[in-house]
């Protein structure tokens, strides 16, 4: 009766060495493939945007037009540090984060 078989049979490479010398080289080829164009697609078109946004919240200034990310349209009436007051309508100002600005509008 074979319940309990008393020999073991290890499974091995052939030629009883590790592959061939680049094997390991050759299949890191696509995760470093998948990486540079991560890279080139969708890391680096992001950094580039966050750098104009953040280039265009320092140069507003009284006078703007401005879209916040909440959708509201209007004109910058004042700017302090952080802070922008807004018109967005005849006499109905409004103070908005400026990290909250989307937008410049007109130019």
């Amino acid at each position: 009766m074979f319940l309990f078989p008393t020999t073991a049979f290890a499974m091995g490479s052939q030629g009883g060495g590790g592959g061939e010398p680049g094997s390991a080289l050759m299949g890191m080829m696509p995760l470093v493939l998948m990486f540079v164009i991560f890279y080139f697609l969708l890391i680096r078109p992001q950094q580039k945007r966050a750098k104009e946004h953040k280039a265009m919240l320092e140069a507003l200034k009284r006078g703007d037009e401005v879209i916040t990310t909440g959708g509201i349209h209007g004109k910058i009436t004042g700017v302090t540090d952080d802070v922008l007051t807004v018109e967005i309508a005849p006499n109905v100002k409004v103070r908005v984060s400026k990290s909250a600005v989307a937008a410049k509008r007109g130019g």
